[in-house]
């Protein structure tokens, strides 16, 4: 490398340079993993820079994650809108063999879902196959909390009943526990997904409605001028072409699962940046108004969970070391509703991009995508006293509270962080109107099975 100092040449060796130089780029705008609506494969959180090992001083001695599901091909119930949008380009292009336009790879192309059977289930091959990735995961989590495990305990891990999710926990204990000690050291509790499981569920239903936010969800997907513009654009170049925006959000969604299972997708460079920013900003308002802040009934039904961790990281280590539980990412939307750490001041607009707001799909729910809450104890430090403190960890990024950021690493002292989050949450079962006869809070954490006979439990498998 050559630098050119008024009358001096200075030279820098390559090798000195490349140590010595900060980079000057950001380049997470341009990935495409944070504008796919959360539906391709897992992408870390945008970090704000702080260390995500546990600060000087102190040792995490409890852990409580919640953990989507690793990657998957499209839901069944989306199946029939993609194949359908396909079906319009095939006949366009195979009816113009000679036009060269932006879809004529197509020819060769084939659709990733081989059949309805694979539709709603994990992806098994590529570099982003979802089973491998809970795997890697649960390898991960070893490392990080293996000291939390005293290799004779039976630790239970907390399932959502859904065949893919249920996958997600038993490949993520394998890789925490280890093939063998799997069989006899971990237990796979399932728990029901039906409306009378009540409060005691990973995935709760609310029986009340707020109708304004429950109006725009219902009116998803929204569409937006750069969806108009990609139509458009397709439309000019093949004759008998006639796709609408609706169309164009389904064919790039269905872009966003491909690498899921291929690895990589020639829809990609269909369409611009600016189209992916639209794309991923529809998705955003899906877990806005249909999982999110924007739903009035959406912290009730995330409050559960929150309340039940506090009581854990007020017990703490003798009710428990490690809770992993797995579910879907509307049930993880609204537990980060009522922790309040990424609410958006405002409502987000329906008819442009918000940009710069803080309710990404990407960033909070990604395949794979978790939730982690560390409780920290902490020696005492030249800013705080020796102590229990807690810190929310999502997606391998610290999030500190706003208003709580007094302990070692931006964390919350313990009593602190249950005086805020308690003066406020909301009141599940009156405001959701769960009835009487069904259970009125989380207990599974405490009363759980230590069998192992759903460690392996058989799925539907596919031809």
């Amino acid at each position: 490398m050559v630098r050119y100092y008024a009358q001096f040449l200075l030279l820098i060796p390559a090798t000195t340079a490349s140590t010595l130089l900060f980079s000057q780029q950001t380049l997470d705008g341009n990935n495409i993993l944070k504008h796919n609506g959360a539906m391709g494969p897992y992408v870390d959180r945008t970090t704000y820079g702080i260390n995500r090992d546990p600060p000087a001083g102190c040792s995490v001695d409890q852990v409580i994650m919640i953990r989507r599901h690793g990657e998957r091909y499209p839901l069944a119930s989306e199946g029939p809108r993609i194949e359908k949008a396909l079906q319009k380009v095939k006949k366009a292009v195979l009816d113009e063999p000679h036009v060269d336009g932006d879809l004529n790879f197509l020819k060769n192309w084939t659709y990733f879902v081989p059949s309805n059977c694979y539709y709603d289930k994990e992806t098994t091959d590529g570099p982003y196959g979802g089973i491998q990735d809970a795997y890697t995961h649960g390898v991960d989590a070893r490392n990080r909390y293996g000291h939390l495990w005293d290799e004779e305990t039976i630790v239970p891990l907390f399932a959502s009943d859904t065949g893919r999710i249920v996958d997600t926990a038993r490949m993520f204990g394998k890789g925490f526990f280890g093939n063998d000690d799997y069989k006899t050291k971990a237990a796979i509790n399932i728990i029901s997904e039906s409306e009378r499981q009540g409060a005691d569920a990973l995935s709760r239903t609310c029986h009340d409605r707020d109708h304004h936010g429950q109006r725009i969800c219902d009116a998803w997907p929204q569409s937006l001028p750069q969806l108009e513009i990609a139509a458009q654009r397709l439309n000019s170049q093949y004759l008998s072409l006639n796709l609408t925006s609706t169309d164009i959000f389904w064919l790039m969604t269905m872009a966003s699962y491909e690498p899921n299972t291929r690895g990589h997708s020639d829809w990609t460079g269909v369409f611009t940046m600016d189209e992916w920013v639209s794309l991923g900003y529809i998705w955003d308002l899906h877990f806005y108004y249909c999982a999110g802040p924007g739903n009035k009934k959406m912290r009730p039904v995330g409050s559960v969970y929150v309340n039940a961790s506090l009581a854990l990281l007020n017990q703490g280590p003798s009710s428990g070391t490690l809770f992993f539980n797995f579910a879907h990412d509307t049930d993880i939307t609204p537990i980060l509703d009522a922790l309040g750490i990424l609410n958006p001041p405002e409502d987000l607009p329906i008819d442009r991009v918000a940009f710069g707001h803080s309710w990404s799909s990407s960033e909070l729910v990604p395949m794979g995508g978790h939730l982690t809450m560390e409780r920290l104890s902490c020696n005492a430090t030249a800013i705080s006293p020796a102590g229990t403190y807690v810190r929310v960890v999502l997606n391998e990024a610290v999030v500190p509270f706003r208003a709580c950021q007094a302990g070692p690493g931006y964390s919350c002292p313990v009593e602190e962080y249950t005086s805020i989050l308690r003066r406020d949450l909301p009141d599940y079962v009156s405001e959701c109107e769960i009835p009487e006869s069904y259970p009125q809070y989380l207990n599974f954490w405490w009363n759980y099975s230590t069998a192992t006979i759903d460690n392996y439990r058989d799925g539907t498998k596919c031809d």
